[in-house]
Parts: structure tokens; sequence; C-alpha cells
């Protein structure tokens, strides 16, 4: 006869939350991993009364949706909780945020009044900060873009795939300055050709170091130090297909 998971007195989900949450400075190297630990600890710190699931080891009702590749830096992560009271959203938001370390930033908390979130993430925006000679960087950058097809190999955990990184890539262009870094690292900044970049999510997943690759690949481009990454986005793609809207507004209409 199969075991049985004991019996207990779980509290039922009452109410759903969306948290938007960024991932700045030296945390853009924390992984995943880390990062659902220090959400849970921040979670009981500050006292959120957590739904849990049922069988033999209850975890906390939590799922994660898209996260960033360990290394690069996002404004749009996003997680979903569900809790056993009604919760405020904005006072949820703050009590989380002081309980998380700094760099690991809630910036948005909103009721969950809809199903299908996960599936409104259909592409991403990305910054890239590239420091090599502007020529050389959207020469590269004109090469992939006129390409049909950039094969690229990247080792995952069924082993070795080799797929096309140009089929993903919906917008690159070079911007004048950064979308996040402050004044104060202009001057650094100096030397860097910024892009921005629309990349749509598809299977397997095409990511920033793909997409570097791509361009070292079709234009011989070697930046003078590694790239900083930063998604600046991430939703449904709108009516011109290029640009990313807000994955919350469904929400924010039925509330």
């Amino acid at each position: 006869m199969a075991n049985k998971p004991p019996e207990r007195d779980l509290a039922p989900t009452i109410q759903k939350l969306r948290l938007r949450y960024a991932k700045r400075g030296r945390l853009r190297f924390s992984s995943h991993r880390d990062f659902q630990r220090a959400l849970e600890r921040a979670l009981r710190r500050a006292g959120v009364p957590m739904a849990y699931s049922a069988g033999f080891s209850p975890h906390p009702k939590i799922s994660y949706s898209n996260s960033a590749p360990t290394g690069v830096a996002s404004e749009a992560e996003y997680v979903e909780i569900g809790v056993t009271q009604l919760c405020d959203p904005d006072k949820l938001r703050s009590a989380l945020d002081e309980a998380l370390p700094p760099g690991l930033d809630i910036i948005e908390v909103i009721v969950a009044t809809t199903s299908d979130f996960s599936a409104r993430l259909e592409a991403s925006v990305w910054e890239m900060e590239i420091c090599a000679p502007t020529e050389e960087v959207m020469g590269a950058v004109g090469e992939l873009l006129g390409s049909t097809e950039v094969l690229v190999e990247r080792m995952t955990k069924s082993g070795l795939r080799v797929f096309d990184a140009r089929s993903a890539i919906l917008l690159m262009e070079m911007v004048p300055q950064s979308a996040i870094t402050a004044p104060a690292d202009t001057q650094m900044l100096s030397e860097c050709v910024i892009l921005h970049v629309v990349v749509r999510h598809i299977t397997p997943s095409v990511r920033p170091d793909d997409v570097l690759t791509a361009l070292k690949q079709v234009g011989n481009l070697v930046p003078l130090k590694p790239v900083r990454v930063t998604r600046l986005a991430q939703g449904p793609l709108t009516e011109v297909g290029i640009s990313i809207g807000d994955p919350f507004d469904p929400d924010r209409v039925l509330v």
C-alpha cells in the first residue's frame, strides 16, 4: 500500500499577487536559485501569509516566469505568489523590498486577476553596452541583420544545441545613451556603443550571449571588455511588432 501524505490543515489560497523585481549591480551575478532562497527568506521576515502546497513536503506557492541568465542585470523579472489572507499590494512591496538585500529590488506588486500571464511574455528588450569602436559594432550589426540565418552553439542540460539566433532578433539599434546607467557613469560609457535589442522568446531561447556570439561570427566583433547586459522589459509584442507592452495591463484593467 502506497504511503499517503500526512493530513495537514492547510489554509487555502485566497489571493494571488504578481511581483515585478529588478536584479541590479553586483546582484546580477546571483543565480535564479540564489534569488529563490533570498525571496523565501524575505517572505518569512516580512510576515507574508504564504499559501503552501499539499503533500509530504509542502512548499510556498511561488511561480517564476522566464528568469534572466546569471550575470545579466534586469529591470523586468516576474514572480507570482499565493497568500492565505488579503494583502495590500503597496504595503507588501515595501515590506518585501526592505527584507531583500540591496540590488534585489521589488518594483511593483499587483493583484493577479488573470491566468495567462506567462503567455504574455513574448519578447524581451535587452540593453548591451559594448566597448568597441562604433564602426566595428555597427558593421557587425549590419552583417547580422542582413543575414537570413546565423547558427550558434550552446551547451544545455541535454547536451550541445545548435540553433538559429537571427530568427529571434526583431530589432537591433544603437541608442545615444543608456536607459539605466546613472549620469555619473556616462564618462565610463563614452567609449562604449549602447545597443537595444528586441528578442522574441522562442524555443530554444535566444539569450544575450547567443546574440553576442552571432555578432562575433558574422562581424568578427570582439569587445575590449565583458559586455554589460540589462533586460529593460519583457512582455507582449505590440502591433508594430518591435516594441514591448506592459504584461500587467490586463490585470490593471480588471481591478
